[in-house]
């Protein structure tokens, strides 16, 4: 069968990717304590390049105070480049692209992630969950520049590590996203006074490293959340005015960062419409849409697709299934993975500090094999065959 994910697609600076599949940034919390790579992380991320069109790769943060969690990558300093050229070549396998995802974790973090630091945001506002987060210090206009800069600097080191790109993380309530949601940011100032302003000047500072350092077709894609459930909070009328900024921006691509594909308003239960719906007619084919959330099958990605996007990324079913490409473009889908052994992770090249992870706050969502919910779920799928067989 021939499916629509498997085309190419062509960047508007002239990048080709051999398909419309990405592998969405997936956390391995497997760095050294310093942020440089480990060959754990090259293991994973090697074990998944070659068939994909590209990999995004987990987050790294771009200054000493952007760090959000343990394990976490940096780009903060010229010194991980070298590990970082050898994260990026083994992504790039048989031609798959690379990209690196670049971030500042702003109020998502703590004084023992960031050894005796307050956090720092927009405002002195603490997050609402967890309930136990700690309210951070409130940046001075200096270091707001500071960190505005070192975003183009992360940029810089992207494009010597041999990366395809970076993209922006404007999702899951870090920094960028905090900037312009009304519950985290309660500045008087111009960074406050506009919401977007923070956006607009990371974006900035990124593409101009890109235009003075970049020698070869280079995206930068920006990854948003479309609503928060706080208030007050970013609602769907606020992101699709920032979709629209980003859509007259220089940016390369939209990803929108949702737990499913098709999910609807989280704020409006009237408004059946998919949200990925929303954003590629607000974007009207500016720019290529990314869509992503509870892709497993050949026909979850068609049907991403089908909702307006030209982009699908997949996360958990690539911890599963390396091979997933490969097997579809061999016809081979009856042998795709969808369940995760416990006892295959070593097999699977995943790290040791993800396993844990995987095991303790996805467990539900990763269809382990020894979860009584995930036995039930295929024993009902099969259920049908096994009448069938009984009948022979």
């Amino acid at each position: 069968m021939t499916y629509a994910f498997m085309q190419p697609y062509t960047f508007k600076n002239g990048l080709t990717l051999k398909n419309r599949l990405a592998m969405s940034p997936t956390t391995t919390m497997s760095s050294f304590y310093d942020g440089h790579v480990t060959n754990d992380e090259i293991d994973f991320y090697g074990a998944r390049a070659g068939g994909l069109g590209l990999i995004i790769g987990e987050v790294a943060n771009v200054i000493a105070s952007g760090k959000g969690f343990e394990g976490e990558l940096s780009i903060a300093n010229d010194s991980d480049i070298p590990g970082l050229t050898a994260l990026a070549h083994a992504m790039k396998q048989n031609g798959t692209k690379a990209v690196l995802q670049i971030f500042h974790a702003g109020r998502k973090s703590n004084d023992s992630i960031l050894r005796g630091h307050q956090p720092v945001s927009a405002s002195a506002v603490a997050a609402t969950f967890p309930a136990d987060s700690q309210e951070p210090r409130a940046l001075s206009a200096a270091e707001i520049d500071d960190i505005i800069a070192a975003f183009g600097d992360a940029t810089r080191r992207a494009i010597a590590a041999g990366f395809d790109g970076v993209e922006l993380h404007g999702a899951n309530t870090y920094l960028l996203q905090q900037f312009f949601s009304p519950n985290s940011n309660r500045r008087t100032d111009k960074w406050g006074t506009d919401r977007m302003a923070f956006a607009k000047a990371v974006i900035a500072s990124a593409h101009a490293a890109i235009d003075q350092y970049a020698d070869r077709p280079f995206l930068l894609g920006y990854r948003i959340s479309p609503e928060e459930i706080e208030t007050p909070g970013i609602r769907l009328a606020d992101s699709l005015a920032f979709v629209d900024m980003l859509g007259d921006s220089v940016v390369d691509y939209v990803h929108v960062s949702m737990g499913s594909a098709h999910r609807t308003s989280l704020n409006d239960k009237t408004d059946h419409e998919p949200i990925l719906t929303k954003i590629s007619r607000q974007l009207a084919d500016r720019k290529p849409l990314m869509g992503v959330g509870s892709v497993e099958t050949p026909q979850d990605a068609e049907a991403v697709l089908a909702l307006g996007t030209d982009l699908v990324a997949m996360g958990r079913e690539m911890i599963r299934e390396p091979l997933w490409v490969q097997k579809v473009a061999a016809g081979d889908e009856a042998s795709l993975r969808y369940q995760l052994s416990p006892s295959a992770m070593d097999e699977l090249k995943i790290p040791r500090a993800m396993q844990d992870y995987l095991k303790g706050a996805f467990y539900t969502v990763m269809h382990f094999t020894d979860d009584p919910a995930t036995a039930q779920n295929y024993q009902n799928q099969a259920a049908p065959m096994e009448g069938f067989e009984k009948k022979m």
